[in-house]
């Protein structure tokens, strides 16, 4: 998969919006390395000439979205799960703590483990960062807004969120990390920055089982010819980030100067509906499914819109890639 042509290409892209951020010679420990979003931060930062340390228990993350890179003498992998103390035992200079099961579907299933990577896990990394000096990098979710009634959505609204309900366990739990992150910030001066993540799809995302999110099994479903299976009646909006975009965000992020205790929202500003995203892809690959539609998921927030305002300004962010050019290059991956 490593050198497939949409990933070289897309790390391309990454790398042309990294070239003001220097990571040469940084050690970097990234937790959840192996999962979606960490895969392509690890290999990033080893293309940026970092020394990387990859922490996986493959709760979600996969072993195969990092064994290509195995073979590179900056790389380490361990399996670790970060809700237990570890210690790297070497200076690190920077901490990127994406480890979290996220899909709604495991929600109903790991709920104990969703809240104790975001809270016990928070800590430790935070605990490392402190110990070591190094900066953290907290990747947050736009779910802690719950049912927002803002849009496009700053990042000073402070959510609408149900502690009770069934996406609780993460919600909560990712609300609960950003306050260790500002705790450890005011009363240790640790630097950390926190990124509320927008809905991000790309090669490298399961589409099995409770761990499909909604492009990646909608690809699969209508490869298949299968029923695409909608929640609710499909005009519920979400905002789709590209891989590559999401991934150039959070490294501008975690790299530039002067950002510490910031928070900011990383997506893509353009909002489609779920039934829109059903008919693209069904289209896209020629696909003879037809629609079927069941209950929507408790608490499943109605729209889902970024404001990347602030992003724009202290990261000089700007999605790239719209829904037109990132589905066909994910799809392609589906082929292989």
């Amino acid at each position: 998969m490593s050198d497939h042509n949409s990933n070289s290409e897309d790390m391309k892209r990454i790398l042309a919006g990294l070239q003001d951020v220097d990571y040469q010679d940084k050690t970097v420990l990234v937790t959840g390395g192996s999962g979606f979003l960490g895969s392509w931060m690890c290999e990033t930062l080893l293309n940026k000439g970092a020394h990387v340390i990859c922490l996986d228990n493959y709760a979600s993350g996969r072993p195969e979205n990092t064994d290509h890179l195995l073979d590179h003498p900056c790389f380490t992998r361990i399996e670790h799960d970060i809700s237990k103390p570890f210690d790297p035992e070497r200076k690190l200079d920077l901490v990127c703590h994406l480890a979290s099961r996220a899909g709604p579907l495991e929600f109903e299933h790991y709920p104990i483990q969703i809240l104790k990577s975001n809270t016990l896990g928070t800590m430790h990394a935070l605990g490392i960062a402190k110990k070591y000096n190094a900066r953290l990098l907290f990747t947050s979710t736009s779910e802690i807004y719950g049912e927002a009634e803002v849009f496009p959505t700053p990042e000073t609204y402070r959510g609408n969120v149900n502690t009770l309900g069934i996406r609780g366990c993460y919600d909560e739990a990712k609300r609960a990390g950003e306050a260790y992150c500002m705790a450890y910030h005011r009363q240790h001066g640790l630097d950390v920055r926190i990124v509320r993540i927008f809905n991000t799809y790309g090669p490298r995302m399961r589409s099995d089982g409770h761990y499909g999110r909604v492009i990646p099994r909608f690809i699969d479903q209508a490869m298949q010819n299968q029923p695409i299976t909608i929640f609710g009646d499909g005009t519920q909006t979400r905002s789709f980030c590209y891989v590559t975009d999401q991934i150039t965000g959070l490294l501008r992020l975690a790299g530039l100067p002067g950002l510490a205790g910031e928070v900011v929202n990383i997506g893509n500003p353009v909002e489609w509906t779920i039934l829109e995203l059903a008919k693209k892809i069904i289209q896209l690959v020629h696909s003879s499914s037809t629609l079927s539609y069941g209950p929507l998921q408790q608490d499943d927030p109605m729209r889902r819109l970024p404001n990347i305002d602030k992003a724009r300004k202290v990261l000089g962010f700007e999605p790239q890639v719209g829904l037109d050019e990132g589905l066909p290059r994910m799809t392609e991956e589906f082929l292989i």
